[in-house]
C-alpha cells in the first residue's frame, strides 16, 4: 500500500510517500480502507520534536512509528474474528493518537478505539476534519468547567481547535467572543460566536469585558497579557507551552493562590467522546471547518501550509 513515511524527525521534507507492507488486523482491530485524513498541528508536532517532550510518546532519537496521521474517515474492509461491533463496508471516522498511521491506504484499529461509524450526511472528507479540533477543544472546555451563561473569550477561532471550540461553548450555553482575522470575521460570526474582534483592527487583550474562560487555541498570547481578562478565579488555558514552558509551571503554581488559573489539561479521546462529536454533526450543531484539500502525493506541501500558522480550520488529505 502506498503510505506518507518519516524516518527521522525534521522539517515537511523528511516525509516521503512510498510503498509499504499493508498491514493485517489483528484479532480485537478493524482494517479501515482511509478515504480521506488530515495534516493538523499534532502530526507537525510529532514530526518535527521540535518540543522535546514528544519523544518520550514518539521515539527518543528516532520515530517508533513511521506513518503519521491520526485523524481518518473510511470504510471498513475486514474485522478480526472477535470483532461484533463493526461489519465489512460500515463507512467509519475517528482518531488514533496511540500509533499513528492514518496517513496512509490502509490503517488498523483495535474495536475499542476512538472511532465510530460516520455522520449520515457527512462526506469522508468533512468526517476525517471533525475529531482532532473536536477533541481538543472539547477536553479544554470540560477542564474548564464551561456552564451555561458564562462569558468565554477564544483566541485563534479560526484554527481546526478554535473554530470547534466557538461551536461547542455555544452548544453549552455559554456566550462567546471570538478573535481571528478580518478575513475570517464573517466565517467566526457564522459559527456562532456572539462578537467577533479583527486582532488586525483591535487589540482583544485591552477589552473591558471580563471572563470565567480566556482559551488560546493557537498558543500565541500568555497568562500575563491576559490576565487582566479575567474573572476573579478566571481559567486561562492555552494549546501551546508557552516561552520556556511557562504554562506548565503556571498551571501548577496558580491553582495555590485561590485567584485566576492556568489549567493545561493534557488531551484525552474515547471513542464516548467520537459518538458524542458525531451526535452534535448530525444534530446540525458542529461543523468542522475545511481548508483545502491534497492528494496523499501531495503531503509535504499539506505539511507546509499548515506550518505556515495561516491555515482556517482543517486542511483535508484525499487518499482514496
Amino acid at each position: 500500500m502506498k503510505a506518507a513515511v518519516n524516518k527521522i524527525y525534521g522539517p515537511p521534507e523528511v516525509v516521503q510517500v512510498m510503498e509499504v507492507e499493508k498491514p493485517v488486523q489483528k484479532d480485537n482491530e478493524v482494517l479501515i480502507k482511509v478515504y480521506a485524513t488530515t495534516v493538523n498541528r499534532t502530526d507537525c508536532g510529532f514530526r518535527s520534536a521540535e518540543y522535546f517532550i514528544s519523544r518520550f510518546f514518539s521515539g527518543l532519537f528516532k520515530p517508533k512509528f513511521k506513518t503519521l496521521g491520526n485523524e481518518f474517515a473510511g470504510v471498513v474492509e475486514a474485522v478480526g474474528k472477535n470483532v461484533r461491533s463493526f461489519s465489512a463496508g460500515d463507512k467509519v471516522f475517528g482518531y488514533n493518537d496511540v500509533t499513528f498511521g492514518a496517513h496512509a491506504q490502509y490503517i488498523c484499529i483495535a474495536e475499542d478505539g476512538a472511532f465510530t461509524t460516520m455522520p449520515q450526511q457527512s462526506s469522508f472528507e468533512e468526517a476525517a476534519a471533525i475529531t482532532e479540533g473536536g477533541h481538543y477543544a472539547l477536553s479544554d472546555i470540560r477542564a474548564a468547567k464551561v456552564q451555561a451563561g458564562q462569558n468565554i473569550l477564544v483566541n485563534g477561532a479560526t484554527g481546526a481547535i478554535g473554530s470547534a471550540a466557538v461551536q461547542l461553548i455555544k452548544h453549552f450555553g455559554a456566550r462567546v467572543t471570538a478573535v481571528c482575522n478580518t478575513k475570517n470575521v464573517e466565517l467566526v460570526r457564522s459559527l456562532g460566536a456572539d462578537v467577533v474582534i479583527d486582532y488586525t483592527q483591535e487589540d482583544f487583550t485591552k477589552l473591558t469585558d471580563r471572563f470565567h474562560f480566556v482559551f488560546d487555541a493557537v498558543g500565541k498570547s500568555s497568562f500575563a497579557k491576559c490576565k487582566q481578562l479575567l474573572h476573579e478565579k478566571g481559567i486561562y488555558i492555552s494549546t501551546e507551552l508557552g516561552k520556556n514552558s511557562a504554562n506548565v509551571f503556571l498551571a501548577l503554581t496558580t491553582p495555590l493562590t485561590g485567584g485566576k488559573r492556568v489549567l493545561f489539561p493534557l488531551p484525552t479521546i474515547s471513542k464516548a467522546d467520537v459518538i458524542f462529536l458525531k451526535e452534535l454533526v448530525e444534530a446540525g450543531k458542529f461543523k468542522p471547518v475545511i481548508d483545502r484539500h491534497y492528494k496523499l502525493d501531495d503531503i509535504v506541501e499539506a505539511y507546509r501550509y499548515v506550518e505556515t500558522g495561516q491555515k482556517t480550520g482543517n486542511v483535508i488529505i484525499t487518499v482514496a
